[in-house]
């Protein structure tokens, strides 16, 4: 019970902010409890000094969510989150950011997701995040 990457790449189209959109997150993967997202580079996300901003990588880490999310329960329906955690380890400079975003717990009104956003080509991540959703009603 999972999307397509195409479905999920209708889902960002269709279900957000042009403020997100303008991030140029691509799907490059789904499965039945995850996800993972391109953040494409851009000078135009990097602060002073030359590294992605933090809020940049918030951003794309919130919305992988809701394609993890989407992926786990079969398509996009209404959520919300209700809170997200990111740690910064290191600087990201110059490339592109893989965002996986990995559904830990499912539940009828709440879903809890771990992520990592790791530099394209390295090891290890730059940056890890936990968030929590909702789905109303």
């Amino acid at each position: 019970m999972t999307i397509t990457t195409a479905e999920a790449d209708k889902v960002l189209a269709d279900n957000f902010a042009p403020w997100v959109q303008d991030l140029g997150l691509a799907v490059e993967e789904t499965g039945d409890r995850h996800a993972v997202l391109r953040l494409p580079w851009s000078d135009r996300l990097a602060r002073e000094g030359g590294a992605l901003s933090g809020q940049a990588l918030m951003a794309a880490a919130d919305t992988a969510t809701v394609i993890a999310v989407s992926a786990a329960r079969g398509g996009y329906g209404p959520m919300t989150t209700v809170q997200q955690s990111t740690t910064f380890q290191r600087a990201v400079m110059g490339t592109d950011v893989l965002v996986t975003a990995r559904v830990t717990k499912l539940g009828r009104r709440l879903a809890f997701i771990d992520i990592e956003l790791t530099p394209e080509g390295a090891g290890e991540p730059a940056a890890h995040a936990t968030t929590v959703y909702a789905f109303p009603g």
